[in-house]
């Protein structure tokens, strides 16, 4: 696998890279901010406030939200929610060149607003009006796929129109096509993949490879120097694949096995902490050894620190997405579909790619980041190749019930 070295990223690209580090998506204001605290407010603010709300855990069977007027043709513009610093943004930061670009072909303005700091906080803010049947204020939102799966559950997701998706449809990589909570896309697409693998510090750890999750947890040469997430589909995902067991398919049984093998790794002090992705400066520092990680921080911390390394297990990796939704009762559907396809045109999901290092959803990006970048479309943490993609899993879709157990047992594990 090949890894790529600071000195061959510009000066414009490493600058770019500090500022997602400092404030972007995969910085604190979504991964040590929802991961480290937002569990507890899932299990007591989220899932569980639904019932306290009056608003049913799910929609019934075979219901779907009622249909929106659309009022794309008579007005030109798109309110559209994101993450901090997960666009692309021009050298002097006043401006978003691919936003602008769509505005200027398509006459569409576009409000972009930075407002979604966590799921969890997010769901919270609009959840009253999407309950009372009311328009958010947004035509397009980015939501995490377990939120992305909650939201259709509920009705509170427009169906796409696939003629107004053609480059989506046709550019979309395997890996994302068919999630068991939206099969075939029906009501979303991705903005990005973020890929949980295992990351080491080499100096750490003496030179040796840190190559599955059965040595994170029982390598007493670790002891006391490894760090887990605190979110829960990746950590317990990553150890139900360590014994053999599909995330895709996990029971209440695999589950709690999988809950019980991380609880013997606490209890040996072997774990020395979980976290968001504020491990990114122990593991840099060496105070961390290994850890699970996200490929997006690795990318970035590889800038600075060629010590950093990561390993796809050959037991494999966990996959989940950042998902683009149109809420229900927006008022510009037709323009947020036309947004959605835009970026995944190759060249659009090219600059995108290569400003937030993420995990690119876009089939046949990589001639085109080449054109940016030729390292970067050689990197496979941004562009899986077929045996990394082939390693992928993703957590099956939960109920609420499951939902709101799993977390609480997970809550339980981590001390939050």
């Amino acid at each position: 696998m090949k890894q790529y070295q600071p000195e061959q990223l510009s000066a414009t690209q490493q600058a770019a890279i500090r500022r997602s580090m400092a404030g972007g998506r995969g910085a604190l204001s979504r991964r040590s901010l929802l991961r480290a605290s937002g569990v507890g407010a899932l299990t007591v603010g989220g899932v569980g406030a639904l019932s306290a709300c009056g608003i049913p855990p799910a929609k019934r069977e075979g219901d779907a939200p009622a249909a929106s007027d659309d009022h794309s043709k008579q007005e030109k513009q798109i309110a559209f929610s994101n993450w901090t610093q997960y666009i692309d943004i021009s050298d002097d930061e006043k401006s978003r060149p691919s936003l602008n670009a769509f505005s200027r072909r398509t006459g569409i303005q576009v409000k972009y607003t930075e407002d979604i700091n966590d799921n969890v906080e997010f769901f919270g803010k609009i959840r009253p009006q999407l309950a009372a049947g009311q328009d958010t204020g947004r035509d397009l939102i980015c939501v995490t796929d377990w939120l992305a799966a909650r939201f259709i559950r509920l009705g509170w997701a427009q169906k796409l129109d696939p003629s107004n998706l053609p480059n989506a449809y046709a550019h979309l990589s395997p890996q994302f096509r068919s999630p068991d909570w939206d099969p075939g896309r029906a009501y979303s697409y991705p903005w990005t993949g973020i890929s949980t693998v295992i990351a080491y510090n080499a100096k750490a750890t003496g030179g040796r490879k840190i190559e599955s999750v059965s040595q994170l947890f029982d390598d007493p040469a670790l002891k006391g120097r490894v760090a887990c997430l605190s979110e829960m589909r990746d950590t317990i995902g990553m150890t139900l694949l360590d014994m053999g067991k599909d995330p895709a398919k996990v029971t209440d049984d695999d589950y709690d096995a999988a809950i019980a093998r991380v609880q013997q790794a606490v209890d040996k002090k072997q774990i020395r902490r979980f976290t968001g992705n504020d491990y990114t400066s122990d593991l840099d520092k060496g105070d961390i050894a290994a850890c699970l990680a996200w490929a997006g921080d690795l990318v970035q911390l590889r800038v600075d620190n060629p010590d950093i390394k990561f390993v796809i297990p050959d037991a494999g990796y966990m996959t989940s997405s950042d998902n683009l939704l149109v809420p229900a009762k927006a008022r510009h559907k037709t323009n947020a579909e036309k947004l959605i396809d835009y970026y995944y045109e190759l060249p659009v999901a090219a600059q995108l790619a290569a400003y937030i290092n993420y995990v690119c959803p876009v089939e046949g990006v990589g001639p085109e980041l080449a054109k940016i970048d030729p390292e970067l479309a050689e990197n496979t943490l941004i562009l899986p190749d077929k045996a990394m993609a082939a390693k992928s899993h993703s957590f099956r879709s939960l109920s609420s019930k499951e939902e709101t157990a799993y977390e609480e047992k997970f809550a339980k594990l981590i001390g939050a």
